[in-house]
């Protein structure tokens, strides 16, 4: 080593900041972190995984029976995913009864020896896909309970742009991170014919994985960690405003140093300006959008905005035809991944971007400067 190099690296170590230089670059050295059972334990208790008053772990407590319906209760339940896994002795891959309530994901949901020993993750449009270490089981659960090819199904040899009584909203469901990492390798957006789709989003070596960015037991993201590749990152808030060098402007807005993260927004909002006019121009009946269920609700007063004496049950929206639907479940995907700047960026600009020009196709919408990633 030449001995100029020498002041610069104990200034690092100095620092605490230096783990290794490869190929001229420094990593910053992630915190030193208590991996003691109570410290693991203590970051456990405190994550959504363990919030025994979360509605994922409540919903059927006033159900009569009070359980958790067997098709609920892979990723609802500790009991259901032991059953899934056949921890339980029963059949493995599937869950065979509803399971009992008032657990949460405790610790031997991912620690018993047939999820130590899984590789393969089995999602909701029959992909199989093999994934390292524990993060194969986060997969299982943050896959959503449908994909693309259950909106194609549905739709399939209908007039796209009829309404049709038979057709409803498909939820792709929640929390759905693990399946947007893999795109097109799972199929779970709806990806129009023609079209080329991103499959498994390569991030950087060493950060492929769940648990290699998720702290395992806290859920949460160290910005140290990010800070390596991303040095404008200071803090877990820096995240949104990661931008990497040669990101195109995909919203097409002329701004070439926001974030990912304000690049998909704003694609997210044309898209539903889009869909809002296709409704009322086509389907005939006015749509709004909410963040509860059934999320799409007809807007009453023709405003655009989903007000509050519009969002309940008996005002869902039922005008579906299927070029709208394939819209709209793409967009609620789209939402569904509240990570998915991280996740998969490409995947979810491409199913945006083609869904706007499909719309567009019975209701033209001024697309602007809109740039698919190939």
């Amino acid at each position: 080593m030449k001995k100029s190099v020498w002041p610069l690296l104990v200034i690092f170590f100095l620092a605490g900041g230096l783990t290794a230089i490869l190929i001229g670059q420094v990593k910053l050295a992630p915190k030193t972190q208590d991996n003691s059972v109570e410290a693991i334990s203590e970051r456990w208790t405190e994550s959504g995984h363990a919030d025994q008053e979360a509605e994922a772990f409540i919903h059927w407590d006033e159900d009569d029976p009070a359980e958790i319906p067997a098709n609920c209760a892979k990723c609802h339940s500790a009991y259901g995913y032991l059953d899934y896994l056949g921890e339980d002795g029963t059949e493995a891959l599937m869950v065979d009864a509803a399971a009992n309530i008032g657990s949460v994901v405790t610790c031997n949901v991912c620690h018993n020896p047939t999820a130590h020993e899984k590789e393969v993750a089995y999602f909701p449009s029959g992909a199989e896909v093999s994934i390292e270490g524990g993060s194969v089981n986060c997969a299982e659960c943050h896959q959503g309970t449908r994909s693309g090819l259950n909106v194609e199904s549905a739709t399939q040899d209908l007039p796209e742009d009829e309404v049709n009584s038979d057709l409803g909203f498909i939820n792709v469901h929640y929390k759905i991170g693990g399946a947007v990492r893999y795109g097109s390798e799972v199929t779970v957006g709806y990806e129009y014919p023609g079209q080329t789709y991103a499959g498994y989003f390569l991030h950087t070596e060493n950060y492929q994985y769940c648990t290699d960015c998720h702290d395992p037991h806290a859920l949460t993201i160290d910005a140290v960690e990010c800070a390596a590749c991303h040095p404008s990152v200071s803090d877990l808030a820096d995240i949104w405003s990661v931008r990497s060098e040669g990101t195109p402007d995909y919203d097409g807005d002329g701004n070439t140093t926001e974030g990912v993260y304000g690049e998909i927004e704003t694609l997210h909002e044309i898209m539903y300006a889009a869909i809002q006019q296709y409704a009322t121009d086509v389907a005939g009946t006015s749509i709004i959008y909410a963040g509860s269920f059934p999320y799409w609700f007809n807007d009453t007063n023709g405003d655009g905005n989903a007000d509050e004496d519009e969002i309940n049950f008996g005002n869902q929206f039922t005008d579906w035809t299927p070029r709208l639907l394939k819209a709209a479940y793409n967009y609620h995907l789209v939402n569904e991944d509240p990570g998915g700047f991280m996740h998969n960026a490409p995947y979810l600009v491409q199913l945006m971007v083609d869904s706007i020009a499909n719309l567009s196709e019975a209701s033209p919408f001024a697309m602007g400067n809109l740039i698919r990633p190939d």
